[in-house]
């Protein structure tokens, strides 16, 4: 064969084989995008509003709750009461920001359940001015990040000045908790293990029969002091 024609038979033999891999590629590409599609299809997210709470009798907020400029949730002090969650959470992952008042305690509670039929009690994430308040200057897991009670948070975690807005986020996963502050891991436990038990059996909640079971509302507690929320977001597999 000729040394022209054989250069065009080559030429020509080898387009089939680019479009065939310009097709398989497209293909692959195509399936990347359902997977992804299918991945952020398993999660649920949604930003909580005063609408997702009620009081402690499935009641309205009261009016020492307030939503202010910019979806902000602020509580005003004492006497307001806590909230609970309408809905209710197993496995899931919650962030928000935050910012109290000098001195101030609060937290969010999850596994929220009503222990005995009469007190809502649930895990919760401390935030509290370690710096002036009486339960964060005793420190330990009193103070903020930690598993109240529980679990100490880290010596080297970051926490914003008072009246500065932190960060915070929840991730249960499997009887798994870790709780962040501003971006970084501050405590952790597996509620799964004789380890918790055993800081269980060492808490104010030894004698709490069917407390934390595994899955329960979200409470914003109340302790007296003004606490400002924004960005509340939950999302579940």
């Amino acid at each position: 064969m000729p040394v022209a024609r054989l250069q065009m038979v080559r030429a020509f033999s080898s387009k089939p084989q680019t479009l065939t891999s310009m097709k398989a590629s497209r293909i692959l590409l195509a399936a990347a995008f359902s997977l992804c599609a299918s991945a952020w299809s398993l999660a649920d997210s949604a930003t909580l509003t005063l609408a997702d709470f009620t009081d402690g009798n499935g009641g309205k907020p009261s009016a020492g709750w307030v939503t202010e400029d910019g979806g902000v949730i602020h509580l005003a002090g004492k006497g307001a009461g806590m909230l609970i969650s309408q809905k209710e959470y197993s496995d899931f992952e919650l962030t928000w920001e935050w910012k109290l008042a000098e001195g101030g305690n609060n937290g969010i509670k999850f596994w929220v359940t009503k222990v005995g039929g009469k007190e809502w009690l649930g895990i919760e994430y401390q935030m509290i001015d370690d710096l002036k308040h009486a339960d964060g200057l005793r420190g330990g897991s009193h103070n903020t990040g930690s598993i109240y009670d529980i679990v100490d948070s880290a010596k080297d975690k970051i926490l914003k000045p008072v009246g500065e807005w932190n960060s915070s986020r929840i991730v249960v996963k499997d009887g798994k908790i870790e709780h962040y502050l501003n971006g970084k891991l501050c405590s952790s436990a597996d509620t799964k293990t004789d380890d918790w038990k055993e800081r269980i059996a060492k808490s104010k909640f030894k004698n709490k029969e069917g407390f934390a079971p595994g899955h329960g509302k979200l409470m914003l507690t109340e302790h007296g002091d003004p606490t400002w929320f924004r960005n509340i977001r939950v999302t579940t597999p």
